[in-house]
């Protein structure tokens, strides 16, 4: 909604007004609808549902909200328009937010807080339902009053109650059916045959089903090089069946948790015993170190 181009737009009541009016509009509610006019944002028109559970459950009634210019600062003032045996028609009513009460007013509260106070005024009888403004028509007539109260049309919006704030759709309790049924059973073929054999008297031998675990051997997990299982697989088809294999050499961890052939640990041995120690390599550089160690003496001295 736009500013009218005579109101300042720097003014703290406009800006204000213009605010509430546009949270009220993008956040409708099912319980009331509320806008400011078009040629005066200072006056609000607004349809409020009467609270169920009471005579005003199922009514529509209309209302105006009058702003001063020194709003928030100052509370508004209200006025009924539509028949509902509450209140006073085209009077400004007596409630503890109205101009009727300054002192009690807070800049903070606003159109929403005003619309949603009054539907709580609407039930309460007796003592506290008296002030300026106030009805005591019979629940009868109240009821009454709360039926017609949807076609009723406001002469200056031109348009009913029911226009104005619409029902709301009807709860769909459809899904929560759906979901709260139990899912279809379904009948394998195993159940099948026990229930035929059931039905004709003829037991169903029983089926003795054995599951045999697999065992990954460690092999899988550590496998081993190529080279290496031909040289292990030759060292065990020379052994044979033999038994009486030299042991391992100490520290020494077989492979995966298997011996490995007596041949194999043979071979290693003798491959380590045929390795000497390079004497003559070290015999010639001795005697080379002696014989230039000589001829540095002999010339220093």
């Amino acid at each position: 909604m736009a500013v009218p181009a005579m109101l300042n737009k720097n003014n703290s009541a406009v800006k204000r007004i213009m605010q509430e009016a546009r949270e009220l509009a993008n956040d409708p509610s099912t319980e009331y609808s509320a806008a400011p006019l078009e040629d005066d944002i200072f006056e609000w028109h607004c349809t409020l549902r009467g609270p169920s559970g009471t005579d005003f459950e199922g009514g529509l009634y209309h209302f105006r909200i009058r702003l001063p210019a020194e709003y928030p600062f100052r509370p508004p003032s209200i006025m009924l328009l539509t028949p509902n045996g509450r209140f006073e028609l085209n009077t400004k009513i007596c409630i503890s937010f109205t101009n009727y009460h300054e002192e009690l007013w807070q800049p903070a509260w606003g159109v929403r807080t005003a619309i949603i106070a009054l539907q709580g005024f609407f039930p309460l009888k007796g003592q506290a339902a008296m002030g300026i403004g106030a009805l005591e028509a019979p629940s009868s007539e109240r009821r009454r009053l709360a039926a017609l109260s949807k076609d009723w049309v406001c002469p200056r919006c031109n348009h009913s109650n029911l226009q104005s704030l619409p029902d709301p759709p009807p709860s769909n309790d459809s899904g929560s059916t759906l979901a709260s049924a139990s899912p279809p059973t379904t009948t394998t073929t195993e159940e099948k045959t026990s229930a035929e054999a059931d039905a004709s008297g003829v037991p169903t031998p029983a089926v003795d089903v054995t599951v045999t675990p697999v065992v990954r051997s460690p092999e899988a997990d550590h496998p081993t090089p190529p080279g290496n299982a031909n040289r292990i697989t030759e060292a065990v088809a020379n052994d044979g069946a033999t038994t009486s294999s030299p042991p391992p050499p100490p520290g020494a961890a077989p492979r995966g948790g298997h011996q490995v052939g007596s041949s194999l640990y043979q071979q290693s041995r003798t491959h380590v015993s045929t390795v000497r120690p390079p004497m003559l390599l070290d015999t010639a550089i001795g005697v080379l170190l002696v014989l230039v160690f000589a001829l540095l003496c002999r010339r220093v001295f």
